[in-house]
């Protein structure tokens, strides 16, 4: 019997290449590996003298060569591939150890492309793919937390004692290494192409969750792999309470873009999905009370993100509420004192702002849809007004804000805001009007005197009356209606301010 080891990743390869001598293998090996089994004592012979060429190109061919993938590839139940081995005089090789060259950890820190490029590795791929698809004879290993259990079954019956499903599982983990391995690669080289012909995407799966969005339903977290790095929640430690959920996550996330949209101090309430009460103040404690008097009934069990370090004051006031999560940047030592009496509450550092330049990427049955993430900066200086009254300098703040939220509010969206808090949110409605409906009776009496954003144009003047039988004053929305002309008309009759901002932000 003969193994092949060679890894960059040296965990335990010194144990596992001991115990297989013990057990009668030959170990053949190369490079790094082969040094740091020959300073362990254990007996190795370097891959050179099997195929009777030294290494050649600094390294770059060392295991590419016949002798190495035939001993691989045959077919054990083939006599035909036995007997050219055999004339060969190529013996087999039944169990293949191999990890990668760091290209990812070697990207992240900026290298020249001639650095990079040394760290791409092609023999260790080369043989882990030839394992792995002749997997039913030859054992493929590319994960040291796999060595103890194949260990197991090598010392109760040699390579035929690992079981066919074990087997495959080893191989289509082995495929899958190499593919997340090439997907980084391709990540970083195709700089300047966004929306390539093919677009593989790396996932490593980061934890088990204990269900989906529903308990029936199996579900994991898995990190995006980048030749960038890590980022985005993959940054975020939750320093206190239970581990996060399926809905936890979306949550999360959601309340996390809404609040970095808006100037400091602000504070995000997201409940299913939607913010239900948005603010910037003077000082976070405000911010958080403005955003809370949104919406409180809505606000039970929600999520609160904030855009600065966590305060004492704040954290008070968020225990005499309930909360699923509290989400930012920082935490004062005293204000993570307070939340942490909170068993049931996940408390969840993000150190940094979502990426400006992401992409979305999002599965449909058989498919993905793929696009620039929503980071539209807010330009209000390019907004056009098109009624005979323009908005007042107060009404012009609400607006700006209100904007700014509104783009994270699901289609149909309305946002009705005074100065720079949400008094009424809708959205999620299959017509514009009943979401302004509902944004109206979540306002209640705060609805005289707010404006109004709306996440695309109104395609009939019917939300523009309601608004203004409401009390709203102001109004903002992207136009492009085929019957702007009304709408406008409605506002001048109305004596509502509106402008346009030629941008839409539909979120579905």
């Amino acid at each position: 019997m003969r193994a092949i080891l060679s890894v960059w990743d040296k965990t335990g390869i010194v144990d596992l290449a001991q115990r297989l001598v013990d057990q009668g293998w030959e170990i053949v090996s190369t490079g790094g590996t082969l040094r740091a089994l020959e300073d362990a004592g254990v007996r190795a012979i370097p891959v050179s003298a099997v195929t009777g060429f030294p290494e050649l190109l600094e390294g770059r061919v060392k295991t590419l060569h016949p002798a190495i993938h035939a001993a691989i590839l045959a077919r054990r139940d083939r006599s035909d591939h036995l007997a050219t081995l055999a004339e060969h005089r190529i013996g087999l090789i039944d169990l293949v150890v191999v990890n990668l060259y760091p290209f990812a950890e070697v990207a992240r820190s900026d290298p020249s492309l001639d650095v990079a490029l040394e760290h791409i590795d092609i023999g260790g791929p080369a043989l882990l793919r030839a394992a792995a698809k002749n997997f039913p004879s030859v054992l493929p290993l590319v994960d040291p937390r796999d060595y103890e259990p194949v260990l197991r079954w090598l010392a109760d019956g040699g390579p035929n004692a690992v079981p066919l499903d074990e087997r495959r599982r080893l191989a289509a983990k082995a495929f899958a290494h190499v593919a997340n391995y090439d997907a980084v690669i391709a990540d970083y080289l195709r700089q300047a192409d966004p929306l390539p012909d093919q677009l593989p995407i790396a996932l490593e799966r980061a934890r088990e969750l204990r269900y989906g969005e529903n308990p029936h339903q199996q579900a994991a977290l898995y990190h995006l792999l980048r030749a960038a790095g890590p980022s985005g929640i993959q940054r975020w430690t939750v320093v206190s309470g239970p581990e996060m959920s399926y809905n936890n996550y979306l949550d999360a996330v959601a309340a996390w873009q809404a609040v970095s949209a808006l100037p400091q101090p602000a504070a995000v309430i997201v409940k299913h999905g939607n913010p239900c009460g948005a603010a910037h103040a003077s000082d976070l404690h405000t911010a958080y009370e403005q955003a809370l008097a949104s919406d409180p009934i809505s606000a039970f069990g929600g999520i609160v993100a904030f855009n600065q370090a966590l305060d004492t004051r704040t954290a008070s006031a968020l225990t005499e509420r309930v909360f699923d999560i509290v989400l930012a940047p920082a935490f004062e030592d005293g204000a993570l004192a307070f939340l942490r009496r909170k068993r049931n509450l996940r408390v969840v550092l993000a150190p940094e702002p979502p990426e400006s330049g992401s992409w979305s990427i999002r599965s449909l049955d058989g498919a993905a849809l793929v696009q620039q993430a929503d980071y539209e900066p807010v330009d209000p200086a390019l907004w056009r007004v098109v009624t005979q009254r323009s908005p007042t300098p107060e009404e012009r703040r609400a607006l700006g804000f209100a904007w700014r939220v509104v783009r994270f509010v699901t289609s149909n969206a309305i946002v009705l805001a005074q100065d720079t808090a949400t008094v009424g949110i809708g959205g999620g409605q299959p017509n514009r009007v009943d979401a302004v409906r509902l944004a109206v009776w979540r306002a209640g009496e705060r609805a005289r005197g707010s404006v109004l954003a709306s996440d695309a144009f109104f395609p009939f003047p019917d939300s523009v009356e309601v608004a203004a039988q409401a009390g709203v004053t102001a109004v903002v929305q992207p136009g492009g209606s085929r019957r702007d002309e009304e709408v406008i008309a409605a506002a001048d009759r109305l004596d509502i301010a509106m402008v346009f901002t030629g941008v839409r932000h539909f979120r579905h």
